[in-house]
């Protein structure tokens, strides 16, 4: 896909300027189980729920960050929660995530009934050496996450790689407590 459409998309959506002051340029392939891909595309809760292979263009002796991110919380109309963070691996080298260090773990989508649809989206940042993340308790307090202010801490400047996809609610999400 040419880089174009991942800006024209990020903006179309609003999630440049809402949670990122620029698009990325390049696009990150995400594919699900069942050979769902993410595409700027509606899935369903069921379709995201396990942990999806990732893969970016990387030069394999650099370090990267990707997070994925709800901006939707609890809704988009009123996103008092404003991010949801839904993982989080830093110190990637190249694009293989199994060398990064993992500051929360994968969570699918599970927007709350009655909510409407959320924007996921996944973004790629250049690290410009190792990110030490020691003591933050992101794992547990995943609510009102930014990822501009983490890109701004650890001077990742603007993201290189982006996708997203837009679910909402139905059965198969479990109920909250």
């Amino acid at each position: 896909m040419a880089s174009s459409n991942v800006a024209q998309n990020f903006t179309a959506e609003s999630i440049v300027p809402e949670s990122l002051d620029a698009a990325p340029d390049d696009q990150v392939t995400v594919v699900y189980p069942g050979n769902k891909t993410v595409l700027f595309n509606k899935l369903t809760p069921a379709e995201v729920r396990p942990q999806p292979e990732v893969s970016f263009n990387a030069d394999p002796s650099q370090l990267y960050t990707l997070a994925m991110i709800d901006p939707d919380a609890p809704s988009r109309a009123t996103p008092t929660f404003r991010e949801i963070l839904h993982w989080l691996v830093v110190n990637v080298k190249g694009d293989d995530l199994s060398t990064g260090q993992t500051i929360a773990t994968y969570r699918g989508s599970g927007a709350p009934k009655g909510t409407g649809s959320h924007r996921y989206f996944f973004v790629v940042f250049h690290q410009p050496g190792p990110i030490a993340v020691a003591g933050n308790d992101l794992e547990a307090n995943r609510r009102n996450f930014s990822i501009r202010q983490f890109a701004l801490e650890h001077q990742l400047g603007n993201p290189i790689a982006g996708n997203f996809f837009q679910a909402e609610w139905d059965p198969s999400v479990p109920e909250r407590r």
